[in-house]
């Protein structure tokens, strides 16, 4: 996002300069490299600047939010998970009204949990021999950060 703002800076400044927007491309180019807008957005906003737009920031636009993890979400799926830690992801999209993939980012990524399988098993050798023991026995549950996930 920093750098979109810095080429359209650049723009700005190569039209009140009167440089064209041809002659605005190869700067660009070589001063942003791989990273440079494409030609048909610095016609795009060396007309807008040309024309008379100061603002280089996008403008707002209408429309769904690019995310849903809200932080009023978050707390929704933190309260309902604080009262019941065994809800699969289905059912906390369907208690909540929120949909399954925004549930699953919500808990692995804002709340950072992760998925736990009790039945799970695995060997642990100790020295006196190998004795077979499940997660649970070796790695039992930590509060506030282990959940079961479908």
């Amino acid at each position: 996002m920093q750098r979109l703002l810095e080429q359209r800076i650049a723009i700005k400044f190569c039209v009140k300069l009167e440089n064209s927007a041809a002659e605005t491309i190869p700067m660009l180019k070589k001063a942003f490299g791989v990273d440079c807008l494409s030609d048909r957005q610095i016609f795009r906003w060396h007309k807008a600047f040309a024309e008379g737009r100061k603002d280089v920031n996008d403008e707002n636009r209408a429309g769904r939010p690019s995310t849903s993890s809200s932080d009023g979400n978050v707390k929704r799926v933190r309260d309902l998970l604080n009262t019941d830690r065994r809800p699969s992801v289905r059912l906390i999209s369907e208690t909540l009204d929120i949909t399954k993939t925004i549930v699953h980012e919500i808990v692995s990524e804002s709340l950072g949990m992760r998925k736990y399988i009790a039945s799970q098993s695995l060997v642990y050798n100790p020295p006196s021999g190998l004795i077979s023991k499940t997660f649970r026995e070796i790695c039992p549950p930590v509060e506030g950060f282990l959940i079961k996930i479908y």
